[in-house]
């Protein structure tokens, strides 16, 4: 296995996406397993490009690998390694030529040359996408959540088929069970797909009355999902086999579980790095001290320096935001803010006028600077 996947399709880590599309188009063509017939070498060939072309066809994901490279990407679950089969492959390459994931497409469906397409081919099902709001504290602690969504199942009273229970299907009157017909238009003939049987050759005699021939039926499907720690608005999870059932034994679709994290009243965040605001005294500010910081793992003090201004920040390191896939904490950011007193005695405010009237210049270096460049601005006003 190739140890970058911008290598694998030979392309730049600036490549466009059409780039990206013209170079697996390529590959995939020269070493599709229809085209080298018991050849390992071209079918794993055409594994990694499958794989490779996968994650970089998805902006989402293209910038996670980015952001990781290829071995903590791949070491985190993602890409598959060795267990990168060669379904999910033939998968990509069917959606990417128009196949739809499945029913049988195949590379001579293409280019000619070989075996007809078997109209009685497995399907896989549809993927699912579920949209989940989740709360601040679920993001960081991780949860379960329990889940209900409408999908496609298999239909229990055909098994699947279909067909009524006790009957079955028989051969297409119309096509003879060869699923195309030839139609002559002048000196010429074309031969096209069976309308009666859509090219299955077969037709149900006694449709299945519960999912009216259709082999599902839709149903609601209840479980629970887990949410890691860490995640994030944007982050999904798969939970495999939860998405549409597949036709004909295709296996089923995967269900995405993306997620949108509610804002929180105490911290933002930035990557995997939280921000907090907190009032803190003059008095502390102007003398240093300790205060009492919230965490997402409880409370914790910092010291507050001597002569700190308002709208400084300070870092405690490891006190933010699991990260998904590496297990380390980002860093809490603290920003320090001076509450200014509210609904002073008579005695308090000739306290503060005294203190004020005893200040030098030399301790407000911020007001005499302003002051200093405030006079020059308005003298050269004047001026």
């Amino acid at each position: 296995m190739a140890t970058d996947y911008y290598q694998t399709l030979g392309v730049s880590r600036t490549a466009t996406q059409e780039e990206i599309k013209k170079a697996y188009r390529k590959l995939a063509i020269k070493y599709h397993p229809d085209k080298n017939p018991g050849d390992k070498a071209a079918e794993e060939k055409f594994k990694e490009i499958s794989q490779a072309y996968e994650v970089l066809s998805n902006q989402e994901e293209r910038s996670r690998y980015d952001q990781f490279g290829h071995e903590a990407y791949t070491s985190a679950g993602h890409g598959g390694g060795a267990a990168y089969d060669a379904r999910r492959a033939q998968d990509i390459f069917s959606q990417f030529f128009g196949g739809g994931g499945g029913g049988g497409f195949s590379f001579e469906d293409l280019f000619g040359g070989g075996r007809p397409r078997n109209p009685n081919a497995p399907v896989p099902g549809d993927d699912l996408r579920y949209d989940m709001e989740i709360d601040f504290e679920d993001a960081m602690y991780g949860a379960e959540k329990p889940i209900s969504i409408p999908r496609l199942e298999s239909c229990d009273a055909c098994h699947g088929s279909g067909c009524e229970p006790g009957t079955g299907k028989k051969v297409c009157p119309h096509c003879g069970g060869s699923g195309s017909q030839t139609v002559s238009q002048g000196f010429f003939s074309i031969r096209q797909t069976c309308p009666a049987c859509r090219g299955a050759g077969q037709i149900i005699d006694r449709p299945c009355r519960k999912c009216a021939g259709q082999g599902r039926v839709q149903k609601r499907d209840s479980f629970t999902v887990r949410i890691p720690p860490g995640v994030d608005t944007g982050s999904q999870v798969r939970v495999q086999g939860r998405g549409g059932a597949g036709l004909r034994g295709g296996r089923n679709g995967d269900l995405y579980v993306v997620f949108h994290v509610r804002p929180n009243r105490i911290f933002s965040r930035n990557g995997d790095d939280l921000i907090c605001e907190i009032p803190v005294p003059f008095s502390i500010m102007a003398n240093g001290g300790v205060v009492d910081v919230p965490t997402i793992a409880g409370k914790t003090k910092m010291r507050v320096p001597a002569g700190t201004q308002s709208g400084s920040v300070l870092r405690i390191k490891g006190k933010g935001s699991p990260n998904l896939r590496r297990g380390t904490r980002g860093d809490l950011h603290v920003r320090l803010l001076v509450e200014t007193p509210v609904k002073l005695t008579k005695e308090q405010q000739e306290l503060l006028e005294k203190f004020n009237a005893s200040l030098k210049a030399s301790s407000t270096p911020r007001a005499e600077n302003f002051t200093k460049e405030a006079k020059q601005f308005l003298r050269g006003d004047g001026e």
